[in-house]
């Protein structure tokens, strides 16, 4: 009997209709000479530290570092695994091989190398990797089963990821707790939550010390458009403006047209889609992902925790297909039907795809009718987004006209569409993309040596503090905190990935506002007094910044690449971890 395992209910259900199990046990489909389990995501996790020795139960500072000799797991305690993880047993024992059917990534990976390692595994096991659940996807995935030594590497790198968070989690909360918390303050410190944290942080604080500044702006009007000339440090210094532009009357010097064009927006990846559903719907990093997860479970939306907006040139010849069963979804997809798509390096590069590939529609639209309101958003903002990378690049003309006023000169701009391109299957909906490209008014025509009669006008402003985090400015600052790092090796490592995994930037969020150190604002992330304590307690440099974060996300994606070992990842954190205890105890 060949035994399948899946991450979730869902997905085992999938992929034992394909295999042909169709008959539900407890536990598990069996059929065909398949049985077909699952996990609950994660059955198991590193034991707590009183598990390696009963002494490392107490808090004290006499028994830091806490460096186990051998890091063990265990299931976690809770009847429903308990009973699951039975039934995996067991099927394991009987089995002749087994299929590692876990979502194709590093945590799936772990999650599923753990439940084999817990269960004492000794047949053959193979590994299935696939991007989307439909039919066609799970057939060829099992035509293309590969060794599950293949993926030793990426099952290290997650490890090192695991063992590292606990060595450091488990170690420095107990450390900052003990010194700065007199026992009555939890100050919880993590490898991706604290510098994320130290960001908003950093931010509020920027903002609370921030004072206004006046300064006036000289305009005027000129056939119901409005020309501006620059800005003043003194209300006198603009008064003295606005009376030379009362003298003279307004005469157009240059208009200046240049024409040009906007290309597609490129295709989602986790963190953009999030960025996207938090700007136009308010929704949370952790609520687009489960949506979007759930997407993927019916079969409609590609696999969701990805880093890359890029496809693979194998899969262009289903574009067409894909395309053509859109058209009842989207108004965008039927001028595509039955033409020759193009296929750009914006989307189709195979070097930028490692596990998976960007965030596109299956064009399986048959579990359509069982979407709520949430999916429905995530899926429409997916399919135009597809549709449109096939779009010619909209086509634009940027007019700026330059007029004089005595000695002063006045300039307006804007921008005309001339073809609306990829434009079109979005319609009106593009404030997003207008507002971040300073979009401008569509101007009347103006001829050079006109002139007329204006009304300038000057008004007094403040300079404006900047804005606190949004989920979206975050999740884009998590992802780009490669630019606050020096080192050129890491911060090359951080373009890839940034603070944390795009699948666990959502989670990292979600624990810092349960925890009190972030509340959420409306749309603002605000830090907490909570937050803002462990932060200004937190001396080491190295914990607050992004900087460590760095170092591991080029060590880990070493360790994928077999060029780096788990053992030296891990003695080298040892040492960081000694000398950061030893400097905290020492002040």
């Amino acid at each position: 009997m060949i035994v399948c395992i899946c991450e979730k209910p869902s997905v085992a259900l999938e992929v034992a209709k394909v295999l042909g199990a169709r008959t539900k046990k407890d536990g598990y489909y069996e059929g065909n000479g398949y049985q077909v389990t699952w996990t609950f995501g994660h059955l198991c996790e590193l034991k707590s530290p009183d598990k390696y020795y009963p002494q490392w139960k107490k808090w004290s500072m006499s028994v830091l570092p806490m460096i186990p000799p051998q890091y063990e797991v265990e299931l976690i305690n809770n009847p429903g695994i308990k009973k699951q993880f039975k039934v995996i047993k067991d099927l394991y024992k009987k089995a002749d091989s087994i299929v590692n059917c876990g979502d194709a990534g590093q945590e799936g990976e772990l999650i599923q190398r753990w439940v084999m390692q817990l269960a004492g595994v000794k047949c053959p096991v193979k590994r299935l990797w696939i991007s989307s659940l439909t039919e066609e996807a799970i057939r060829q995935g099992f035509q293309n089963l590969k060794p599950q030594s293949n993926y030793d590497s990426l099952f290290e790198a997650g490890l090192a990821r695991a063992e590292g968070d606990w060595l450091l989690g488990m170690n420095c909360t107990r450390l900052y707790t003990l010194r700065y918390g007199q026992y009555k303050q939890l100050l919880s410190v993590g490898r991706v939550q604290t510098p994320t944290l130290a960001m908003i942080v950093a931010r509020d604080n920027e903002i609370e010390h921030f004072v206004p500044k006046p300064y006036w702006t000289l305009a005027t009007k000129y056939r119901d458009t409005v020309f501006t000339n620059s800005s003043f440090q003194t209300q006198q210094a603009a008064e003295e403006a606005l009376a030379v532009a009362r003298r003279s009357p307004l005469i157009i010097k240059d208009v200046l047209e240049k024409r040009s064009s906007e290309q597609p927006p490129q295709l989602y990846d986790l963190t953009s889609l999030q960025v996207d559903c938090n700007r136009k719907f308010g929704f949370s990093a952790d609520t687009t992902l489960k949506n979007l997860q759930s997407l993927y479970e019916k079969k409609l939306t590609s696999y969701p925790r990805v880093d890359t907006r890029f496809l693979t040139d194998d899969i262009y010849p289903k574009c067409p297909g894909i395309i053509a069963n859109l058209t009842d979804v989207c108004a965008g997809a039927r001028p595509l039907v039955g033409r020759q798509l193009p296929k750009s390096k914006r989307v189709f590069d195979n070097s930028k795809v490692t596990d998976h590939h960007a965030i596109i529609p299956t064009g399986d639209t048959r579990n359509l009718s069982t979407l709520n309101d949430f999916e429905h958003k995530v899926y429409d903002l997916v399919v135009r987004r597809f549709c449109a990378a096939f779009y010619p690049a909209c086509e634009y003309a940027n007019t700026t006209v330059l007029a004089n006023a005595g000695s002063l000169t006045f300039k307006v701009t804007g921008r005309t569409i001339l073809s609306e391109g990829w434009r079109a299957v979005y319609g009106k909906e593009l404030i997003d993309y207008d507002s971040q490209n300073n979009e401008k008014v569509t101007l009347p025509s103006f001829k050079v040596r006109e002139s007329g009669q204006h009304t300038p006008s000057i008004e007094k402003k403040m300079t404006t503090a900047p804005k606190h985090y949004t989920e979206a400015s975050l999740l884009l600052a998590m992802e780009t905190a490669g630019k606050f790092v020096e080192d050129e090796t890491l911060k090359e490592a951080m373009k890839e990935n940034g603070i944390g995994r795009p699948s666990s930037r959502a989670s990292i969020i979600e624990t810092l506002v349960k925890r009190d150190y972030v509340r959420r604002d409306h749309r603002n992330l605000i830090s907490n007094p909570a937050g803002r304590n462990l932060i200004a307690q937190i001396h080491s440099t190295l914990l607050k910044s992004p900087e460590l974060t760095g170092q591991w996300e080029h060590k880990l994606r070493q360790i994928e690449r077999g060029s780096y070992s788990l053992q030296d990842f891990m003695q080298e954190l040892e040492h960081q971890l000694v000398t950061m205890i030893k400097e905290v105890q020492s002040t």
